[in-house]
């Protein structure tokens, strides 16, 4: 019965080449052997040489053997190479076995300066002419034909055997290397030349059998002496390699030759040393390395798949499929319904705030404007000049004060105190103290807008827990702060959400953004809703800006089924536990820290850092999102990796580098699946509010989770597409939505406010 057998799974090449340095395995490869219908369960692991094989054998009992050597029928060595310097596979931390094959050696005419007449005959002669050069020179298949031959011309030159041959001894084959051993031991040497020659029916005087003998020691000689040669390069190597002055290291052993031939191994290890005298090297006999050293091989390989499989089904957890996403979407959508409307807005998890922007730039806006942005630990103050016509400008001015965190967990009057003690600074230094300017106030948190001056904080996030803000009009608290310090007036014309800014920086460059989005620190989507939707503002003709605030999509229990225990710790263990479970899932603020949780798991589970949970690693907040941008990073070799845990105090392996980068895959994967799924309600929706078939629209995007992680963005765009294929999304990077956006959601304000002036005019004169 003939039967094909695949390894396991199709990532067990992989696995053994990354996770295991000393193996090699072609994940395509198919074997194909006869066996009894009885043998069919089988699983191949890993094709393993058998050179390799010797020195996992006796690596088993050494740990200091890293070369394994074959000289029997045929030749060939291994050793352990750094990872670094095998260009033909991925990865520079580490060590992997090379297989040599050496008995190649020659094949390109480096050894032709030595090569005698009897090797290019045994060679031409050979089934393979011109390769293996190296082991016709050496190896036992062709060692007794070299000694057959010079016998065979010394006795046609009347040398040997009073000049007389034999049809044996014209006989390619009839001298085997085992003749040659037995013609070579040390008491019976004579005595067995003689016999050997007997049987090639030749009638050898005492003289003779002493010059055959000689002749047999010279082939073996040379052979032992090449042998040496070529394994000195590899030790030397090895000592390069490890930048030693002096290196200690283990030669396992194998091989008819080595192991019959009663000088072979002497005259080896001797040669060897004398090549190599700074490296102090033990030879060790292998036993059955095709054998045992296969079935070590195997043994590791199964641990390592089940280490692998183990660490896949952790991973599964975070895995979506296109069904996953597709309800993400669709569930997204129902919660953008439930906010707009008056009788769910309330239980809504997707709060829907109006913003009261109602178009976005047409490029007359002009003038100066102070823009405030408080978003994080830093807070700025910018003067923005924006000027309109045909040499459209924007220019900026700003200067960036920190936010203690003692301010930002204090009373909100010590915060706002501070926020306007940082804007008279500003003022100062750019000498505008007394300027009646209009200014835009970018609040990055959550607040229900009645007009777009006034904002009621929602509830804080990102860290910030200031007493006394939380229900309160932002505006109101701002405007008391100045008059506390009563040294200038601001004109605040607008509350500003940063997502809006960015879509309306865009705006200012693209007529067709009227979606911004936010993937950074946090995550948020604002986008241009007609007003007839919009049931908490009056109003039926138009549109607004919603602020969708969809960070808190899930707090009601809809991503339940997608949430992992990870996420759960994660949330448990944050200042708003039960709050803005989406943004949880999605921003930078909280990646990193569902990394940290999963390894911390990993090692519960001894399958990273040696089973050792450091303290580092039990420490909040250490495993910063920045780290996952740098660590899947493609231009980021293994041993970068490993660099950058060994910064965050983890200590770890070429292996625990392969599968921290596994785990960041998983998580920034599922993120920006997860954040392409909402963004896909957003562009769906707009197009069913304008009943079109096929919707082009632009997306203004900032964040730094966007702007720098490597892969987050493409699959991000990859998502919205698949799941919105009616939409035509195109990505546009907002340049300081923060700061400029807030400029001219200030600009746009003033220019809709002063045509309600108008209209109020008209309609008193009416009148």
């Amino acid at each position: 019965m003939s039967t094909t057998f695949t390894p396991a799974t199709k990532d067990t090449g992989r696995i053994l080449r990354q996770q295991w340095p000393i193996l090699s395995s072609d994940p395509k490869l198919t074997f194909t052997h006869n066996l009894s219908p009885m043998c069919t369960n089988v699983e191949v692991l890993a094709l393993v040489n058998d050179t390799v094989g010797t020195m996992m054998t006796c690596g088993y009992d050494d740990q200091l053997c890293e070369v394994g050597v074959i000289v029997g029928s045929g030749t060939n060595a291994c050793y352990m190479e750094n990872l670094s310097n095998i260009d033909l596979v991925e990865g520079d931390e580490g060590r992997m076995c090379i297989n040599t094959e050496w008995g190649a050696f020659g094949d390109d005419g480096s050894l032709d300066d030595i090569r005698t007449e009897f090797d290019k005959e045994i060679d031409l002669g050979s089934m393979n002419p011109g390769k293996q050069l190296f082991e016709k020179m050496i190896s036992g298949l062709y060692m007794g034909e070299l000694v057959r031959l010079i016998l065979l011309k010394m006795a046609k030159q009347g040398l040997l055997f009073a000049g007389k041959t034999s049809t044996a001894l014209r006989t390619k084959g009839k001298i085997q290397t085992c003749h040659v051993a037995s013609m070579e031991k040390y008491n019976e040497g004579l005595y067995n030349t003689h016999q050997v020659l007997s049987d090639l029916e030749l009638d050898p005087s005492e003289d003779d059998c002493i010059a055959v003998q000689h002749v047999c020691t010279i082939v073996s000689f040379r052979s032992a002496n090449l042998c040496a040669a070529a394994l000195a390069a590899i030790l030397n190597r090895l000592r390069k390699n490890k930048k030693l002055e002096r290196m200690r290291t283990t030669v396992g052993m194998d091989g008819t030759v080595y192991k019959t031939h009663p000088q072979y191994a002497k005259r080896l290890h001797k040669v060897v040393r004398r090549l190599v005298p700074n490296c102090d090297v033990r030879f060790l006999l292998s036993e059955s390395g095709s054998g045992k050293g296969a079935a070590m091989v195997t043994a590791v390989a199964c641990r390592l798949l089940s280490q692998h499989q183990q660490i896949n089904e952790v991973l599964a957890v975070l895995k979506l499929t296109d069904k996953n996403l597709s309800d993400v979407k669709m569930r997204m959508m129902q919660e953008f319904k439930n906010g707009l409307r008056k009788e769910t807005h309330a239980t809504a998890s997707v709060k829907m705030l109006p913003t009261y922007v109602y178009g976005t730039p047409d490029g007359t806006e002009k003038g100066k404007f102070l823009a405030l942005d408080l978003g994080g630990t830093n807070f700025r103050v910018l003067l923005v000049k924006i000027r309109s016509g045909r040499r459209r400008y924007v220019r900026m001015y700003n200067k960036i004060f920190a936010i203690p965190l003692e301010i930002m967990q204090g009373s909100g009057e010590e915060l706002f105190d501070h926020i306007v003690e940082c804007i008279a600074e500003f003022l100062d230094y750019m000498g505008i103290k007394g300027a009646p300017l209009p200014l835009g106030f970018t609040f990055s948190f959550p607040c229900k807008q009645e007009r777009i001056d006034k904002g009621t904080l929602v509830s804080w996030t990102k860290g910030f827990k200031a007493t006394e803000c939380e229900g309160h009009d932002v505006v109101d608290m701002l405007r008391d702060a100045i008059k506390r310090r009563n040294e200038f007036d601001l004109d605040i014309v607008a509350i500003v959400n940063d997502t809006v800014g960015t879509m309306m920086t865009c705006g200012y460059e693209d007529p067709n953004c009227e979606i911004g989005l936010i993937a950074g620190t946090g995550s948020n989507v604002c986008y241009m809703e007609e007003m007839k939707n919009i049931e908490l503002v009056e109003g039926n003709e138009g549109r607004m800006c919603i602020n969708t605030e969809w960070g808190g999509f899930g707090d009601n229990g809809c991503l339940d089924d997608l949430q992992t225990v990870y996420d759960v710790e994660v949330d448990r263990k944050s200042l708003n536990s039960g709050k803005q479970r989406y943004e949880k899932m999605t921003s930078g603020m909280y990646l990193g820290e569902i990394v940290r949780q999963i390894l911390i798991d990993l090692t519960k589970h001894g399958l990273l850092f040696r089973g050792q949970i450091s303290e580092r690693l039990r420490t909040k907040g250490i495993f910063e999102t920045k780290f996952l941008s740098q660590i899947e990073s493609d231009r980021l070799a293994l041993l970068q990796v490993r660099r950058i845990l060994q910064q965050l105090g983890l200590d770890s392996t070429c292996d625990d580098s392969i599968i921290v980068k596994e785990v960041c895959g998983a998580v920034s994967r599922r993120a920006a699946m997860l954040c392409g799924a909402g963004l896909a309600a957003v562009v769906d929706k707009i197009r069913e509010n304008r009943d079109l078939d096929q919707l082009k629209i632009t997306v203004g995007v900032d964040g730094t989770l966007y702007k720098l992680h490597p892969h987050f963005s493409r699959i991000l765009q990859d998502t919205v597409r698949n799941l919105s294929p009616q939409c035509d999304v195109t990505f546009m990077l907002s340049e300081d939505g923060s700061g400029k956006g807030a400029a001219l959601i200030t600009a746009v304000a003033k220019r809709f406010h002063g045509r309600g002036d108008e209209t109020e005019t008209q309609k008193s004169n009416q009148e």
